[in-house]
């Protein structure tokens, strides 16, 4: 699973260059958001606009993904495809972190 990470004024935007985040793929994901978010502070956002599948397995990866960060830090969920904003929606997750429609609304001066 590759992970591409942009540097920006308002946050760290994190696209996921994959189209499932599941029981393969979860660890690596998991493990790799970890890495990431070691490095900065701030408002890290994750772009699923290529993920068209997420299972519960991928669900608890970015769960935890969220809790393992240090105070100061949030992590953002945009671009969620159909099927995965019913995933977040059904199991509520949709109250636990802040959804965006897009990236680029996520990065914009001002939001916070």
């Amino acid at each position: 699973m590759e992970l591409i990470v942009e540097h920006h004024a308002a946050a760290t935007l994190i696209r996921v260059n994959a189209t499932r985040i599941d029981a393969p793929t979860a660890l690596q994901f998991k493990e790799e958001m970890r890495s990431l978010t070691t490095r900065g502070d701030g408002r890290y956002i994750l772009d699923l606009q290529q993920v068209i599948f997420i299972d519960s397995s991928g669900l608890g990866a970015v769960v935890a993904s969220m809790k393992q960060l240090r105070p100061g830090q949030t992590l953002e969920l945009a671009a969620l495809q159909p099927i995965v904003d019913k995933v977040f929606r059904l199991t509520r997750m949709d109250t636990i972190f802040t959804i965006h429609a897009d990236a680029d609304q996520a990065i914009a001066p001002g939001k916070t």
